[in-house]
């Protein structure tokens, strides 16, 4: 067993009380200005230190003309310059006492600047500064408010995020906005010349605002050591991630984005199984999972059961769930009676269950109890695809109501037809039911959720997981 010990300068990097943007510049669209900004529009409640040669003002704030000269040792210091200066600045932020920096200038082994980048990393580590980058995006830490990056502000929320991208970040904050979910932390390592996503993972691990950690890769530079760590913490917390660079020309693509040697998939593909890290395919699917795997409970098998208004995305889900391996049984006679007694007619009870467009809150929450308390299904995916006559919340409330009854088997909404449900999911998405808008989108996170629930249940309690 690999101890999830990790650098405490990280802790302090990541959790500061004081940050110094070097390279603040007070011309708007320069990175040094929109950095600066997001930390004090964020509402950083510690100190903000700008720093530049020229001196003056910004954004209300004193600037200060090199890291020597604060009237207080930060324990980040957000790097901003072009790459040769940035050396200069470290060698500063060394004997200043500075913790760590973050180094957003581009300009080193992405471009094939690898000499440059190990002379900053050398002069670094000669004075125990630690580095997250260089080409990086920033951090953020939601529960100081601290947004110390390029991308716009999420609000705060149980998934963590390290990513080899800043942009996938953006766009999994984009996602964030508009599911009504957050984020907690946020790490883009860039090149990871120094402080490596292994280091991060165990901070994370430990950390209590992270619910689930999500990672996004194209390289890794310690594999071994990844590994094992991504071993002992997924079996506290669930470990998520997409792997970027699966084709020849993504493999080329990722070692010109990061400077690094990026492998063959299946050689991270069987890394990652090992460790116990859960892997997608798509973007959307790292976000919709990490949200399914931060709301809801893992699943104790891979039984499904399907809740649907309508027969055609019942369908699609029924063969979305096939196609990844899960089993969408027929129910038992006695189970199919239970079904009978508290629904007419014209309903199908051979799951997917179709309620029919005539669907009431009535026929969802005594169907959704009957398959909640069933040790037939592991378990729900619960559609509704609203008729014009229909009001989506009323499915919804359906599906919060019968919940509260059985809070230990996962449930996963898909309420289909973009505006037209806003006001249901709006709902679902506010009671911890996190909404998934499409089929095969659907079956994906309760894919995740049972992939994890044989990690937890399987390896860790060694129970006997069904299937």
């Amino acid at each position: 067993m690999v101890r999830l010990i990790f650098d405490p300068k990280i802790r302090e990097m990541l959790e500061p009380s004081a940050v110094a943007v070097i390279g603040a510049s007070s011309r708007p669209g320069k990175i040094g200005y929109e950095v600066l900004k997001n930390i004090i529009e964020g509402g950083f409640e510690g100190d903000v230190y700008p720093v530049n040669p020229k001196g003056g003002e910004i954004l209300g704030l004193k600037v200060y003309q090199s890291v020597l000269k604060l009237p207080k040792t930060p324990e980040l210091a957000v790097v901003t310059t072009p790459a040769q200066a940035a050396l200069k600045v470290v060698e500063e932020c060394g004997v200043k006492g500075v913790k760590g920096a973050v180094i957003i200038s581009a300009g080193f082994s992405e471009v094939g600047n690898y000499d440059l980048e190990r002379r900053l990393i050398s002069i670094a580590k000669s004075y125990g500064v630690r580095i997250i980058g260089p080409n990086s995006a920033g951090v953020v830490n939601t529960s100081l408010n601290l947004y110390a990056c390029l991308e716009f502000r999420v609000k705060s929320g149980p998934i963590s995020l390290i990513s080899q991208s800043g942009a996938i970040g953006g766009v999994l904050f984009a996602y964030a906005r508009a599911s009504r979910i957050g984020f907690s932390k946020f790490i883009s390592c860039g090149n990871s010349a120094d402080v490596d996503e292994s280091e991060v993972l165990a901070y994370l691990a430990g950390d209590e605002g992270t619910k689930v950690i999500a990672l996004y890769m194209e390289s890794v530079k310690r594999g071994r050591h990844l590994i094992e760590v991504a071993r002992e913490a997924s079996l506290i917390k669930p470990v998520i991630a997409l792997k970027g660079g699966r084709s020849n020309a993504g493999i080329r693509a990722a070692s010109s984005h990061t400077g690094s040697l990026a492998s063959s998939y299946a050689v991270y593909a069987g890394a990652f199984r090992q460790a116990g890290i859960i892997q997608v395919e798509f973007l959307e699917d790292l976000f919709n999972s990490a949200k399914a795997l931060s709301t809801q409970p893992p699943a104790r098998g891979d039984r499904v059961a399907i809740l649907t208004n309508s027969g055609g995305p019942g369908v699609l889900t029924t063969d979305a769930c096939e196609s990844l391996g899960l089993k969408v049984p027929e129910p038992s006679s006695e189970l199919k009676s239970k079904l009978m007694s508290i629904l007419p007619p014209i309903c199908s009870v051979r799951n997917p269950i179709d309620l029919t467009a005539n669907a009431s809150y009535d026929w969802y929450f005594e169907s959704l109890k009957i398959l909640l308390s069933s040790r037939e299904f592991d378990g729900v995916i619960v559609i509704c695809v609203p008729p014009s006559f229909m009001d989506s919340t009323l499915a919804a409330r359906a599906v919060i109501d019968a919940r509260r009854f059985y809070p230990d088997k996962p449930i996963i909404a898909s309420f289909l037809y973009g505006d037209v449900v806003e006001e249901g999911v709006k709902l679902l998405e506010g009671n911890q039911v996190p909404n998934v808008s499409s089929p095969r989108g659907a079956a994906e996170a309760m894919k995740v959720l049972v992939d994890y629930g044989r990690i937890k249940f399987g390896r860790k309690f060694g129970r006997r997981f069904h299937g």
